[in-house]
């Protein structure tokens, strides 16, 4: 049995040197990136089984995507389309006061089409958790429809459903963002989202242990993880709260922290950690992912176990 399973858009990230302009731009660096995939190959490292369902180009921009994914430990069950396009990013990294720019070319990518397979639905039966996140159902009317189908075949299965809730702004309005997520909501047994998400998209404030305590108990969710930046993290589980603080890092590159952090604490859920061991193991692989360049966490679990023992774990209560 596949310990994890993944599905979503995996794009080509494209960036100037630091310091450079796109604009005047004369080479640039050629990575992949997308949280679903960032979430499998993070835990995948960290020893996890994990496979990544998707839909590329039958192209070299499609292959690319494939042979990166792969190189890290996580197998691509792939639906290729012939003549499809490859989505992509544009990133040009800021330092103050000149802030850090995105642009995306992902309108009509491949992934945009794709549809339930027996590929991917047989991929997450088989598997003992199954994770997206906000950012799929927010592509396309297709894809909307997809995640649904995918989250109730994981749930036919008793397949443990994640989703992260990933707001993304350019892609939808909160408001819109809002009602597909809490009609997906049914069907997730643990929900990991940004403290600003639940703020902005759910229109709730308060103490984040208030925040997931509430959502807990609305939707019936198993577990509720709340990420705070450089305040940590917090969880709610069965009634109990656990509290984890960010630790110290440097930060190269912060895109994809809260992709390693999910990829970090699914690596220890499958492996039967407590919540609050999980937790830990999460913020380290958050730590680490911010010292690397890329969206990808190229980290160990000697490196993650090193973290944790020279700065400590957290606390339940």
């Amino acid at each position: 049995m596949t310990e994890l399973v993944t599905f979503g858009e995996t794009m080509l990230r494209l960036s100037p040197p630091s310091g450079d302009r796109l604009e005047t731009a004369t080479a640039l660096e050629f990575r992949t990136a997308g949280a679903e995939s960032n979430v499998a190959i993070a835990a995948a490292r960290l020893g996890a089984s994990s496979v990544w369902l998707s839909k590329l180009p039958e192209s070299p921009l499609g292959r690319r995507v494939t042979n990166e994914v792969r190189q890290h430990g996580v197998e691509p069950r792939i639906e290729w389309d012939d003549g499809a396009r490859q989505g992509a990013y544009y990133i040009e990294h800021g330092s103050t006061p000149r802030p850090t720019m995105i642009i995306y070319d992902r309108a009509d990518a491949a992934i945009t089409t794709a549809r339930p397979t027996d590929q991917y639905r047989e991929a997450i039966q088989q598997a003992s958790v199954f994770y997206t996140s906000g950012i799929t159902p927010a592509l396309s009317e297709t894809l909307d429809e997809t995640t649904r189908e995918l989250l109730a075949t994981a749930q036919g299965a008793g397949t443990t459903t994640v989703f992260d809730l990933n707001y993304r702004s350019k892609l939808w309005p909160p408001a819109e963002a809002r009602k597909t997520y809490e009609s997906l909501f049914e069907r997730i047994d643990i929900l990991v989202a940004a403290e600003r998400d639940v703020d902005i998209v759910l229109d709730r404030q308060g103490p984040a242990e208030e925040l997931a305590e509430s959502l807990a108990a609305d939707f019936s969710f198993e577990t509720v993880i709340i990420t705070r930046g450089a305040d940590g993290a917090l969880a709610v589980h069965e009634g109990s709260t656990y509290e984890q603080p960010a630790f110290k890092t440097d930060t190269v590159d912060a895109i994809g922290t809260g992709d390693a952090f999910a990829g970090g604490y699914l690596a220890r859920y499958v492996a039967g950690d407590t919540v609050s061991e999980a937790l830990s193991y999460a913020a380290a692989t958050a730590a680490l992912k911010r010292t690397i360049e890329g969206d990808l966490a190229v980290v160990t679990p000697k490196e993650v176990e090193g973290v944790l023992d020279s700065e400590g774990r957290g606390i339940s209560r």
